[in-house]
């Protein structure tokens, strides 16, 4: 392991996966189960292991968090503001996916509960989720 004299932000994965059904649309959703913001709701994802790939590391936390495999996935951006992790500095890599129908999800790991919501109809959001996913919506209707 290295290790500095300074130090170096951490960088995170998040996934923001839309299940569009119809002209009904829907964003996958986890409770967190732990502090920061433990019981609000957030966008699966988290801590990129030291020898992962990006990808790889977002759909490792998906996995574990929802139990949603098979989702092809695109990079949609980084978000590094200095403040939106108030354990320290992170990074984080976001991705998206869209699928046909929603799929059964559990909240599991360190997700206490999984869930679709409506895009028109959500919860508050911690760390800057809500901005990462209006930034999402976006994009998605460029898709449809």
């Amino acid at each position: 392991m290295y290790t500095y004299e300074y130090p170096r932000p951490a960088v995170t994965t998040d996934a923001v996966i839309f299940a569009v059904e119809g002209n009904k649309k829907y964003v996958l959703l986890i409770k967190r189960g732990r502090p920061p913001f433990e019981g609000m709701w957030a966008l699966p994802g988290g801590f990129l292991d030291y020898d992962e790939e990006l990808e790889d590391g977002v759909k490792r936390e998906l996995e574990e968090e929802t139990g949603l495999t098979g989702i092809e996935l695109k990079q949609l951006k980084a978000y590094g503001g200095v403040n939106r992790d108030p354990r320290h500095r992170t990074i984080s890599v976001v991705f998206y996916g869209i699928t046909g129908q929603r799929h059964e999800v559990r909240g599991m790991d360190d997700a206490a509960e999984a869930k679709w919501f409506p895009i028109n109809d959500l919860p508050p959001m911690a760390f800057d989720h809500e901005q990462i996913l209006q930034d999402a919506i976006r994009e998605l209707s460029k898709k449809q």
